[in-house]
């Protein structure tokens, strides 16, 4: 298991001897960054067995049409988010929510910084497609992650679990910093990023029962410790704004 960091987003790779599989694909400015990451564990991107989608905002999606349609890499997720990747649906904070913070520098630099990686651009997901597996447990992929539903950020946020290693790759459901917040360390974002704010704070009981002490979240560090007081920590945090 491997995480890497493009433009202020975080993706991971799951490899089983000769196969791969993605979770999550950057900003499309992250295109070449994500198919080095493939490159640097000696792999190929035609050695994906899939790409995995926490949800379908921009910063994690990048690279899921130059990979499938180069490549011919299948696109899976949660049944409920497949409206967002086809553009069916829009479930994301805007322009003006992120205006509204630009009063303080370092918002300004990542607001630089994620338009020149493809932020203003608009890209639907024409193979986005639901598991392949139905009724839970682990995926028959590279890695065997377990989709674990976190919904609230996104109507179908998926997180993964990895229970032989005790890896939870939490996507936005459970961040460990953003530009957007100040410190570091367990938290959910701003609510205007999200579609339920409300389930995004729910969904973190569901993050409470796992068994886990490594989470590699969507943005900010890889963070040790048991992911119950992770989600604990995020909590506190909601509750004492």
């Amino acid at each position: 298991m491997f995480a890497f960091t493009g433009t202020d987003v975080n993706w991971v790779i799951l490899q089983e001897g000769t196969e791969v599989t993605l979770i999550d694909a950057g900003w499309n400015g992250d295109i070449q960054d994500v198919e080095r990451s493939v490159r640097s564990l000696g792999r190929r991107p035609q050695d994906l067995r899939a790409v995995l989608l926490t949800h379908a905002h921009a910063d994690h999606t990048g690279a899921l049409n130059h990979l499938h349609d180069n490549y011919g890499v299948p696109l899976y997720m949660d049944a409920a988010e497949v409206p967002n990747a086809l553009g069916e649906t829009t479930e994301s904070g805007g322009p003006v929510d992120v205006a509204k913070l630009l009063y303080r520098p370092r918002v300004v630099r990542w607001a630089a910084r994620i338009t020149r990686a493809g932020a203003l651009r608009h890209f639907v997901f024409p193979a986005a497609q639901a598991f392949p597996q139905r009724g839970g447990g682990a995926l028959d992929l590279p890695g065997r992650p377990v989709p674990i539903a976190t919904h609230g950020h996104t109507s179908g946020h998926t997180s993964y679990f990895l229970p032989e290693i005790g890896v939870v790759i939490s996507g936005d459901a459970l961040v460990t910093a953003h530009p957007t917040v100040n410190g570091v360390g367990p938290r959910l974002l701003p609510a205007f990023f999200s579609h339920d704010q409300h389930s995004a704070i729910r969904a973190l009981s569901t993050l409470q029962k796992l068994d886990g002490d490594v989470l590699i979240p969507g943005h900010g560090p890889t963070w040790y410790g048991p992911i119950s007081e992770s989600a604990d920590r995020a909590l506190d945090l909601v509750i004492s704004t």
